[in-house]
């Protein structure tokens, strides 16, 4: 009896882990529980690698050895934020802007503004949703029926994709062949919000924040908040936050929110119908021009690193070198740039404030190196992203320029898995496909 109830055990044992393997793989069960499986596996590899203790150290000189073959290449992306990626098969860019005088509107503005009519949408039980989340939601105020799932089945395929960039939400918006259109500016103020909420348009901003995360400790994460009301006499924002819980009309002080605004050069996102353009472009007034909005927002950043210290230095210097890149002044950002990697950096705690994460969602230092000839800096920094700052290799736009870096120095072979690699993250990053069907003859 004994030996039977043994073979039984080791024939059971087998066959319950399979069982679960299998059981694992469904739909409602992946859902639920895949992300708890990669909390583990993150927390292991951070606990034994710190991502906060790798640095990225320029090396500062253009790659100009005779005995390199150096290739001049355009990358598929333009360095702005209206639209970022060329035309192809793949799919549409953003649609063109109107050019409108600017001007701005005297009223005063009323001392407390709600919106009513937000759809609000979470982004739990999916990873890193917030930009699906939010862009649902600044559609469907103006009446498009869709939802979260919508947006990222477009701009996320891969569900474990770390960030949906600004130009990816524009391009979605665009194709949906639905009237609705999208601004993107830097540099935008708590004055600007106001206005355009008090004019009816609700505001989507990139911001940064310091949260316990899911390894278990503090760090800066990337994050999109949806502002649709404030209250002068109470100095805080109305955001949907699809992060914290309660989330909805969530608020935030004027304060605490430039602080986490300033670490994405105050970038704002309006989506309007088309036939209220006029009217948007009116109220940004001087943002209506882009080239106007960079100038500003580099002045602003080269006024705050006379002002600040520690980790909000780091980020004046950072957002220096993406108002030049955005200008497409790319010598001057280097210099920006190096500054806040092998200096500012360095100096944050270890604990808590070196944010690593940041390039997951601002690529802008790759155009920077990229352009000024340093190449070998475009591949270290890609891989200190890659290999050093996160769990997996998850982010298409680091293979993208590391693709793009190789190739300039020769190697045809590691830019071509470098596409591809950026292609099979992410089925719907158009560049990738260009350049890989560049590289391979479109075979």
């Amino acid at each position: 009896m004994r030996k039977r109830n043994v073979t039984i055990v080791l024939i059971g044992i087998p066959l319950v882990c399979l069982l679960c393997v299998l059981a694992y793989f469904l739909p409602p069960v992946n859902d639920r529980l895949a992300w708890r499986v990669d909390e583990v596996r993150t927390r292991i590899k951070y606990a034994i690698n710190p991502p906060a203790e790798a640095l990225f150290i320029p090396g500062g000189e253009p790659q100009n050895d005779p005995a390199v073959t150096v290739f001049t290449i355009a990358p598929t992306i333009t360095p702005t934020e209206i639209s970022t990626a060329t035309p192809s098969p793949a799919g549409p860019t953003s649609t063109p802007e109107p050019t409108f005088t600017p001007t701005l509107t005297p009223t005063p503005l009323p001392e407390a503004v709600y919106l009513q009519g937000v759809k609000y949408e979470d982004q739990h039980n999916r990873w890193n949703y917030c930009g699906p989340a939010n862009l649902a939601m600044a559609m469907t105020f103006w009446g498009w029926d869709g939802n979260r799932d919508i947006v990222g089945e477009a701009v996320k395929p891969n569900d474990k994709d770390k960030n949906v960039m600004p130009y990816e939400m524009q391009d979605f918006v665009a194709e949906q062949g639905n009237d609705l259109e999208t601004v993107v500016r830097f540099g935008g103020d708590i004055d600007l919000v106001r206005r355009l909420v008090a004019n009816g348009f609700p505001v989507m901003a990139e911001k940064g924040y310091y949260e316990i995360d899911y390894t278990g400790t503090l760090g800066w994460l990337g994050h999109y908040q949806f502002i649709n009301g404030y209250d002068d006499a109470e100095q805080v924002l109305i955001v949907q936050d699809t992060y914290v819980r309660p989330g909805i009309d969530h608020e935030i002080s004027y304060e605490d929110f430039i602080q986490g605004w300033r670490s994405f050069n105050y970038l704002f996102m309006v989506v309007f119908p088309a036939e209220r353009a006029e009217e948007v472009y009116a109220i940004l007034g001087p943002y209506a021009d882009n080239e106007w909005a960079n100038r500003h927002a580099l002045e602003v950043a080269e006024a705050e690193t006379q002002l600040l210290s520690g980790i909000d230095l780091y980020f004046a210097y950072f957002n220096i070198g993406t108002s030049h890149v955005s200008l497409q002044e790319y010598g001057d950002a280097t210099y920006a740039y190096d500054y806040a990697f092998e200096t500012v950096y360095p100096s944050l705690p270890v604990d808590g404030m070196r944010p690593y994460r940041v390039m997951w969602y601002q690529t802008w230092p790759y155009w920077a190196y990229f352009y000024s000839g340093r190449y070998q800096d475009v591949i270290d920094l890609a891989n200190w992203t890659l290999i050093e700052t996160i769990s997996e290799p998850l982010i298409e736009e680091s293979f993208y320029w590391r693709g793009l870096a190789r190739e300039a120095l020769g190697d045809i072979q590691g830019a071509t898995d470098d596409m591809r690699q950026s292609v099979n993250l992410n089925p719907n990053f158009t560049p990738g496909w260009v350049e890989l069907n560049r590289l391979t003859g479109g075979g």
